[in-house]
């Protein structure tokens, strides 16, 4: 219910900007989910459209082929997005990949358009390592082998008719893109070639031949152009408008625009088709239904069976909105169907055309049963003993069935589908259900002790699943459950912090450090919780006890540890490990749950991970820190031993700024904190007066330097943003200011602080900046000419302003020295000024 509101809430957004007619009551009258099934029995046609990153997707344009056609419509998204920047939380990587790709899962139920991934796991190949200009990067980091076996691979399972890449392969496009364009236009000739990946033929998939591939342009290079700016009465909004309101679901990226009803034209471009036409329509040369099918098979017998199909879906659709109308004619036209199956094999035809045909009506036969259910009025709700379960565990499953039509349904069968090795038993028959009638069927499930844990890309390990019989034929709907059903361990172990810096210059007598103990088995449960140490360091206590008396309960273990007076350069992992019944429990569930989302998790090994190395920093230096969110650096640097606190809104409104020798503001904070805008006198004040800030990067697109908040001196975010970044880690970098303090106090930074750095140098540069700032950094990505605008500073009444769009949470987040370093420095500067 929580994503249907959410999406419902992203519609009336965009419903709320349509011309002032009389739409409610069209609205009231459609039958969106009916719609929704029934329109697509026009066409045959399918379209693929393919991106790197969720949210790539060409959102207005699907929605108009899917949900204005009836287009069998795809996106194929490369990898998960774990590479980019997190709107709505401080989850990244991993975790941040697994609410963007349930989010696009989301947003495909707005539109219509179903979601498919390249990347099958947290640990894939095909991982969003960051921003990047070049494909060929891109290629060397997935390994072109297992990327394009498995584009292969889709488009031979998929068979599209039509593919568009999101993007066209141009220098000013992400490099991520630029591949998937390549890639993409490469499959055209390669998926129907048999010697190409020809072990896929060993498992039953055949070669495919696209027929036409397209690419998104701009007007004058347009071979055909596509009016999709069209309002339409079943959903009271345009297609562009559809279109947004799935990038709505889009949160996490802070996508989704409120748009009014305009005329608006989608611009293509043939590159390559296998069907000769003169005409420039999209669809032109591709069979469009069955009726266009009928034309081109030989087999007279199946082609006259293709144009009487062909009525029959047509008929279908005429009947809308009368679901008990079309209930016998969607029985009957699956039954068609299923007899034009066992012509069609048995017909004497080319078997590239046997295949496509065959394709076509089992997909037909498909819609048909989602026709046939929806028309069914059969509701179907399933409840769960616990939708989180542990090994061994037992539960118990309700599926209820309630007939909300008029007419009897007959012969109904309920069951679960479940992982092979999993048991579940329970009577599955319904029989009938008279008008107004329920039944519930109880299932009791098992599941085993070896079940694997919850995958977040993985099946879903529980489904209902419905099937009843009309005219003599049978429709079987399978049917989700409201949220995720997930196998987890029965502790989650969880240490805090995460990251631990030892600072060799003065070793830390004493390191606190706590362990979060989360109980998802079902009841009691008791554990000693302990601390696996490097050699020389000691805890205290050794072993800490916790006990649980039900689900999901959290204990939490304090500990002291002591280092060793001496401690090395380098990294060490210290692992928290919880004991009970004799099992050891060494992993941390992270719970990823949002409104717009079904929950999610992530889980990884329950190490804190060290790293010691000389870090200077001021006695008397005091922090104040605008978290907007979107970092952790704040609670970094406190673990590090630095007086840091966090300013609330509250604080920053009224408190008193002055007492901080230095304010932090996190990045993107004119976007995260909205008190930032509010507050810029403020902050400009405290500057003025003698204070240091400190910015992090924002966004061209962020509120900034435009009369939201205004810098001291004015500075202008460069745009696009891939031509004012440095994506190559490990770019050269030199510092124009050697001597100033910034780079000596109260660490000297020699060019080992620019090694090891992750996924990037910086982003989002300043391209014009006034006069009275300083620069003091110099790097540039291989080829390119270098910025110097990475660190900006200037003098602004007694006190100085600090830009800077070096990505050091990123640094600080993976526990590089010189990230830490450099940044002490920067902040320090409030201390020594």
């Amino acid at each position: 219910m929580k994503k249907l509101f959410c999406i419902l809430m992203s519609i009336l957004l965009i419903a709320s900007l349509l011309p002032p007619i009389s739409l409610a009551q069209e609205q009231n009258e459609a039958d969106v989910e009916l719609w929704n099934v029934v329109n697509p029995l026009d066409t045959t046609v399918t379209f693929l459209n393919t991106g790197a990153h969720p949210d790539d997707e060409r959102s207005d344009l699907l929605a108009y082929l899917s949900r204005g056609l009836g287009v069998k419509t795809a996106s194929l998204i490369a990898n998960r997005g774990e590479g980019g920047q997190n709107a709505i939380g401080n989850e990244l990587g991993n975790a941040l990949g697994i609410i963007r790709s349930n989010e696009m899962i989301e947003a495909a139920k707005v539109n219509g358009v179903k979601a498919y991934h390249l990347s099958e796991t947290t640990s894939d190949a095909i991982y969003d390592f960051g921003f990047s200009k070049s494909p060929d990067e891109t290629l060397t980091k997935w390994g072109e082998e297992v990327t394009y076996e498995r584009l292969i691979k889709f488009i031979r399972t998929y068979q599209p008719d039509i593919v568009m890449p999101s993007f066209e392969n141009v220098d000013s496009q992400h490099g991520h893109h630029r591949l998937m364009a390549i890639l993409s236009e490469r499959a055209f000739k390669d998926a129907a070639d048999p010697t190409v990946f020809p072990e896929q033929l060993e498992n039953g998939v055949e070669p495919w031949q696209i027929k036409k591939f397209y690419l998104p342009v701009n007007k004058d290079t347009a071979t055909t152009s596509i009016e999709i700016g069209d309002f339409d009465p079943i959903y009271g909004m345009s297609y562009p408008q559809l279109g947004e309101a799935s990038r709505y679901l889009h949160k996490s990226q802070g996508m989704g625009n409120d748009i009014p009803v305009a005329p608006r034209q989608s611009h293509l471009k043939l590159i390559h088709s296998a069907v000769a036409t003169a005409s420039t329509d999209l669809f032109a040369g591709v069979p469009y239904d069955f009726h266009a099918w009928a034309d081109i098979v030989p087999a007279a017998n199946v082609s006259e069976q293709l144009d009487r199909l062909q009525n029959e879906l047509e008929g279908i659709i005429k009947l809308y909105p009368d679901r008990e109308a079309i209930l016998p004619k969607s029985q009957k036209a699956l039954g068609t169907v299923q007899k034009l199956i066992a012509s069609t094999n048995s017909a004497n035809l080319d078997s590239g055309v046997k295949n496509d045909l065959l394709h076509k009506l089992e997909l037909k036969a498909e819609q048909l049963q989602q026709v046939s259910f929806v028309s069914s009025n059969l509701a179907v709700d399933v409840e769960i003993g616990s939708y989180v379960l542990t090994q061994g565990e037992q539960t118990k499953v309700d599926v209820t069935i309630s007939n909300e039509g008029t007419k009897k349904i007959q012969h109904i069968e309920a069951a679960l589908l479940t992982p092979d090795n999993w048991k579940h038993e329970g009577v599955t028959q319904v029989k009938h259900l008279k008008p107004g009638e329920s039944k519930t069927v109880t299932f009791n499930v098992t599941v085993p002790s070896s079940a694997e844990y919850y995958q977040p890309y993985g099946d879903a390990v529980i489904k209902a699943q419905l099937t009843f019989k009309e005219n003599g034929v049978k429709t079987t709907a399978v049917i989700d459950l409201d949220n995720t059903v997930s196998v987890l361990p029965e502790l989650s172990v969880t240490p805090d912090p995460v990251n631990i810096t030892v600072n060799t210059a003065n070793v830390q007598k004493e390191i606190p450090v706590t362990v979060k103990v989360k109980n998802y088995s079902n009841g009691a449960k008791k554990a000693a919780v302990s601390l696996n140490l490097p050699e020389g360091w000691t805890s205290e206590p050794a072993t800490a006890d916790v006990s649980f008396t039900k689900r999901y309960e959290e204990q939490v273990a304090a500990f002291t540890l002591v280092p060793p007076t001496t401690v090395a350069d380098g990294n060490f992992t210290i692992a928290a490990i919880a004991v009970a019944d004799g099992k050891s429990f060494d992993t941390t569930v992270q719970e990823i749950k949002y409104d717009h989302i079904n929950d999610s998790y992530f889980m990884y090994p329950s190490n804190i991970n060290g790293v010691a190395f000389e870090l200077l920093k001021p006695d008397n230096l005091k922090v104040g820190y605008i978290d907007s969110g979107f970092d952790t650096i704040a609670d970094s640097l406190q673990n590090a031993g630095f007086d840091i606190t966090k300013i609330t809104p509250e604080d920053l409104a009224t408190g008193d700024l002055s007492k901080y020798n230095t304010i932090v503001a996190g990045i993107r904070s004119t976007l995260g904190r909205p008190d930032v805008l509010q507050n810029n006198a403020r902050l400009l004040e405290y500057v003025k007066n003698g204070g240091h800030l400190v910015m992090q990067y924002v966004t061209s697109g962020d509120p900034w330097n435009n009369g939201k908040f205004t810098p001291p001196y004015s500075l202008t975010i460069g745009s696009p943003s891939i031509r004012v970044r440095v994506t190559d880690e490990n770019a050269k970098v030199t510092v124009t200011q050697p001597e100033h303090a910034l780079f000596n106090y109260p660490n000297v930074i020699n060019d080992r602080d620019w090694d090891g750095w992750v996924q990037e140098r910086a982003l989002y540069f300043p391209t014009a900046w006034d006069a009275n700032y300083e620069t003091f950094v110099s790097m540039a990505d291989p080829g390119e000419a270098p910025f110097d605008s990475g660190i900006l500073m200037a003098k602004y009444g007694e006190g100085t302003f600090l830009y800077t769009n070096l990505v050091f949470y990123r640094q600080i987040n993976a526990q590089v020295p010189g990230g830490y370093r450099i940044f002490t420095n920067l902040i320090s500067y409030g201390a020594n000024n």
